[in-house]
């Protein structure tokens, strides 16, 4: 009898394999990093044989780990970077290109042009996004407009598109489905998220043959069979949310008004807003949050690019730190006196500003600046841009009372970053005992759907908290630092003054 479902976390800088029990309590687990491609200033890519190669390796260690032989296996959920895109070839499943990476700025000058076109509200109105090289459509469009005869076997049907967890279910399946979820189908600026299907318009738009396109499907749906050849035998793929919408899930933020915070290589806040789309007026994105039996639940969205990647910048790129875990007591060593000040737009900055150009800066250096005190700017400037992104979602939906923030990810296993968090926003921060959310809601979709996990409500009922962090610093203190962020900020946009 099936006693466990395996989770599949495709990640931006790491893949991670969880088996979860009947319980959802964690089996065992196995997690590999892979190489990052940076070919140009503000292009990154993923080689997709890493990605392949990373959740075979995973699953099949995880699976070792727990002890668990294929059969006791009941279902596979899969979550994944949402906006990295591929294209592969329809015959052989070959990549025609490297992934291009939800991070990755190279389509900035088109999205210019589009928006100069008039295009931004039908977009808007459409999708909920912004035309930004964030998302798929435009890396779309680069691929088949650079890799030559592309484009003509697109329009005749020779080429698939997918996001990761597209590629994924795709080799899983042996070539056999080519579907995504709803919840990574509108990230792509295709999908009406009104109706919840692809739209001829956005098509026409971004230059986009529908014949590339994967069937969307909900995010808990019979998704097909891996190939027996992969595990030993057949196990049935169950779930599929992109890593945002899954945290969400896995945070059970079911209730309109809940709030939760991923901290991983980006961080993404999301709010559910129920059954009602909300427009935003203050830079984020309204988004699908999940669909469930062909109902949509839906979100506000604001995505900071850079987070837990500064810390890997300051170790792996200036090589200040000896390994990411010790940021936070770095942290708490730094100079009380000193105010330095990180904008870490490496790739630009997302909401609640959207400048593709812009690029980081530190501010408020000295001769005693070191590596505590920007180990110190790093964790800051993760609060501090949280901080802007739960400021816009209040005004976009004053509905939203709920004060408490969920929170999630690598980076809050640090107690200092929480703290600072918690101090920051003015308002509690509560970490669960499951950090890994993220494939938790995967899993958790996969068991849902063939009745091997319980209800929405009762899942509800069983997050458990580890920690609540409470703010504990002076008003005239926040105040003193949002002051200093805010100002490096407008310096540091491509419109702002540096005067």
């Amino acid at each position: 009898m099936a006693r466990y479902v395996l989770g599949i976390d495709q990640g931006t800088t790491s893949t991670r394999a969880i088996v979860f029990d009947t319980g959802l309590e964690v089996a065992n687990h196995a997690q590999e990093e892979f190489p990052q491609y940076f070919p140009d200033s503000g292009w990154v890519e993923h080689d997709p044989e890493d990605l392949w190669r990373t959740v075979l390796s995973t699953s099949r260690k995880a699976l070792a780990r727990a002890g668990a032989h294929v059969n006791d296996i009941i279902a596979i959920g899969i979550t994944n970077q949402r906006e990295t895109t591929l294209v592969w070839d329809r015959a052989t499943g070959t990549p025609i290109y490297r992934a291009i990476v939800w991070q990755d700025r190279r389509t900035a000058d088109v999205c210019e042009g589009l928006r100069a076109a008039g295009y931004e509200t039908v977009v808007a109105e459409k999708t909920g996004l912004k035309i930004d090289p964030y998302f798929s459509a435009t890396k779309i469009s680069a691929i088949l407009d650079h890799v030559r005869g592309a484009r003509e076997k697109a329009e005749c049907g020779e080429l698939a598109f997918g996001t990761v967890d597209t590629f994924l279910l795709w080799r899983l399946t042996g070539g056999r489905v080519h579907a995504t979820d709803a919840t990574n189908a509108c990230r792509t600026c295709l999908l009406n998220i009104h109706t919840g299907t692809w739209d001829d318009e956005l098509l026409e738009i971004f230059r986009v043959p529908r014949s590339v396109l994967p069937e969307v499907c909900d995010c808990a749906c019979e998704f097909g069979e891996t190939d027996a050849e992969i595990f030993g035998a057949p196990i049935p793929i169950r779930g599929i949310a992109g890593d945002q919408q899954a945290a969400t899930i896995g945070q059970a933020c079911f209730q309109p008004g809940m709030i939760k915070s991923t901290y991983g290589t980006g961080c993404f806040a999301v709010l559910n807003t129920g059954k009602d789309v909300v427009p935003s007026g203050h830079g984020l994105l309204s988004t699908i949050g999940y669909q469930l039996e062909g109902e949509r639940t839906y979100a506000l969205e604001g995505g900071i690019f850079i987070a837990g990647a500064a810390v890997q910048w300051l170790r792996d790129g200036l090589k200040v730190i000896p390994h990411a875990s010790a940021s936070g007591p770095m942290a708490q060593e730094a100079d009380p006196a000193q105010d330095v000040v990180l904008v870490p737009a490496f790739v630009g900055l997302g909401a609640p500003y959207w400048d593709a150009s812009c690029r980081g800066a530190l501010f408020g250096l000295t001769r005693n600046t070191g590596p505590n005190e920007l180990a110190k700017a790093a964790l800051e400037a993760t609060c501090f841009q949280t901080h802007d992104l739960l400021e816009a979602m209040h005004k976009d939906w004053p509905v939203a009372a709920r004060k408490v923030l969920r929170v999630d990810g690598g980076m809050v296993e640090s107690d200092w970053t929480m703290q600072c968090l918690a101090d920051i926003l003015d308002a509690p921060v509560d970490r669960p005992t499951v950090l890994e959310t993220t494939v938790l809601g995967a899993a958790y979709l996969a068991g849902l759907q063939c009745g091997f996990y319980p209800t929405p409500d009762i899942f509800a009922q069983r997050w458990a908290l580890d920690r609540r962090f409470t703010p504990n610093l002076n008003a005239s203190s926040r105040q003193r630092k949002l002051a200093a962020w805010h100002e490096a900020v407008q310096r540091t946009l491509s419109g702002g003054s540096i005067e």
